[in-house]
């Protein structure tokens, strides 16, 4: 098959997801064409059958605002049309969905749209009343509508109050990245003296709650040497900065920045952080998991169909910091328990979330897609 792949290309979720998909894909054998304002951060291009078109934005005087959907919509008309695209996968409705829509109209040569939402196009941008009907509109004029879990898709059809067919798909990881990790020396750098290794990977944004984060971190200090490290950047970020240094902990608290990959940082860990208000999935969570860290979560969205409480990792009511905590003390503080949790965590990754298993599931939906009229 020829598919054709548009995400946001910057540090997020979707991104990943969309370039390890389309990764995966080319080593399949399919053709994969990447269309988007930048090259996606994880997407190597040395991948035999991948190719990547940048779309170009130009900009005109009358015109306050660049108008990116617009130029998306017509770089992707020109792909399928030049190389012969069966299926333009649309990772986001907005601006995404909508241009490969757009897309479809201008060329009129049977090009399908397979959308898959991922939670801000829903749970934020969606909502706003400025795009709800552009998103419904995108939600219902793709030919295949897929989300990451099945809180998620709830959310939709409440939100939007369609009677669409939507699939779950969960997000995967690649088991053979994780496999033979070893995190000893990185460990050794990290907690020169033997402290308990906590992480925290998001956007730091207002969602993510990690003010809660580092009230976890600065409790659980408190009962035994611990540090805190924490992988990328956004608006909340000076703000924990700021916090740290007022309880005394910001030379425990290593600050890692945005990274292409974190695996190596998860697997030196022993526990993730991610008390968020909500997640549609849980990638940082899921990945973690893979790693060997045990996940302390909230309860919230779809990520109790990650995180099995007491089973792979611990979960609790949003906002419940004390909850969070007894558990990460008690985990740390017995190396059976840390162990075992650890052990299940991969071992549900690996049997649940593997790539194998969603690739297989998005082969089959391309494939019914391009078989319909």
């Amino acid at each position: 098959m020829k598919i054709g792949i548009s995400c946001y290309p910057t540090i997020g979720g979707s991104g990943v997801v969309a370039s390890e998909l389309g990764m995966a894909l080319a080593k399949r054998g399919h053709q994969v064409h990447f269309i988007t304002y930048a090259i996606p951060n994880r997407l190597d291009l040395r991948c035999e059958n991948l190719f990547y078109h940048e779309v170009s934005v130009p900009e005109y005087p009358l015109l306050e605002y660049a108008p990116y959907s617009l130029a998306l919509a017509s770089k992707m008309a020109d792909c399928a049309s030049e190389y012969g695209l069966d299926i333009i996968h649309a990772h986001y409705a907005i601006p995404h969905a909508a241009s490969a829509i757009l897309a479809r109209g201008i060329i009129d040569n049977g090009l399908k749209v397979v959308t898959t939402l991922h939670g801000t196009d829903v749970t934020l941008v969606g909502r706003n009343a400025s795009f709800m009907p552009i998103t419904r509109y995108a939600i219902e004029q793709s030919d295949y509508v897929t989300v990451v879990s099945n809180f998620l898709r709830q959310d939709v059809r409440d939100t939007f109050t369609c009677d669409k067919d939507i699939k779950v798909i969960y997000n995967f990881i690649d088991p053979d990245e994780y496999r033979n990790i070893k995190s000893s020396e990185l460990r050794k750098t990290l907690a020169p003296n033997g402290e308990k290794l906590l992480i925290h990977v998001s956007n730091f944004r207002p969602v993510k709650k990690v003010m809660d984060v580092l009230n976890i971190f600065v409790n659980v200090k408190k009962q035994l040497p611990a540090r805190l490290i924490l992988v990328g950047h956004g608006p909340d970020f000076p703000k924990l900065e700021h916090k740290a240094t007022e309880y005394g902990v910001s030379e425990d608290v290593l600050a890692m920045g945005n990274r292409d990959s974190v695996i190596d940082l998860l697997t030196a860990a022993d526990i993730l952080l991610l008390p968020s208000r909500t997640e549609s999935f849980g990638l940082a969570a899921l990945e973690a998991m893979a790693a060997g860290t045990v996940p302390l979560t909230s309860n919230a969205g779809g990520l109790p169909e990650v995180v099995e409480h007491g089973v792979n990792g611990w979960t609790a009511d949003v906002g419940d910091v004390q909850t969070l905590t007894n558990h990460a003390i008690n985990t740390l503080q017995d190396s059976n328990l840390l162990e075992t949790m650890s052990n299940n965590a991969r071992k549900t990754v690996f049997e649940k979330f593997n790539i194998d298993k969603s690739l297989a599931a998005y082969e089959q939906l391309y494939e019914q897609a391009i078989s319909t009229k």
